[in-house]
């Protein structure tokens, strides 16, 4: 958000929810900046492929308790309003914070640990050992960009929204 009110970035994306929207709508309007919706989706998990979850068909939170729950570290902006995984509000058994993708996927398969997504994998960025497990709860995702109302998009960040609609699959 501060990239992109800043002009340091075209283009950010993220996620509205139930939890979270109210908040950062407000703080778009307070910086001058729009938002447009990408697409919706139900919450998933990611876990190792080797994780005893990785059989269902969808899990619920009550599945989850018992492993360990994985997510970023926040930084300067160490709020549940900004935090990159929705339901990072609910308190878990077990928690690990980790400042890197990369550590987080190790964990994932290491530990067994889970973290709360799209559902939208790469398998070239991510390889085959994580899978994507629906979650049984009602709230969606709103996946949205947002982009300074005086900027215009460039030719790559136009390129960049169609690659977006265009590759994205998801559940509904």
């Amino acid at each position: 958000i501060d990239d992109v009110k800043n002009f340091r970035s075209e283009i950010g994306v993220l996620f509205l929810n139930s939890y979270n929207r109210d908040v950062l709508t407000k703080m778009f309007d307070d910086n001058h900046l729009t938002y447009t919706s990408l697409f919706k989706t139900r919450p998933h998990i990611f876990v190792s492929k080797n994780n005893p979850l990785a059989k269902k068909k969808m899990v619920t939170m009550e599945d989850l308790e018992d492993f360990p729950y994985l997510s970023y570290d926040q930084g300067i902006h160490n709020s549940f309003y900004f935090s990159e995984e929705i339901f990072s509000q609910i308190p878990h058994k077990k928690s690990i914070v980790v400042s890197d993708r990369a550590t987080l996927f190790n964990l994932l398969i290491g530990l067994d640990g889970y973290t709360i997504a799209t559902g939208i994998l790469n398998s070239n960025l991510n390889g085959d050992g994580i899978v994507s497990i629906p979650l049984d709860v009602e709230d969606m995702i709103d996946i949205i960009y947002i982009r300074h109302e005086k900027a215009n998009l460039s030719k790559m960040g136009e390129r960049f929204i169609d690659y977006l609609l265009g590759e994205v699959q998801f559940d509904k």
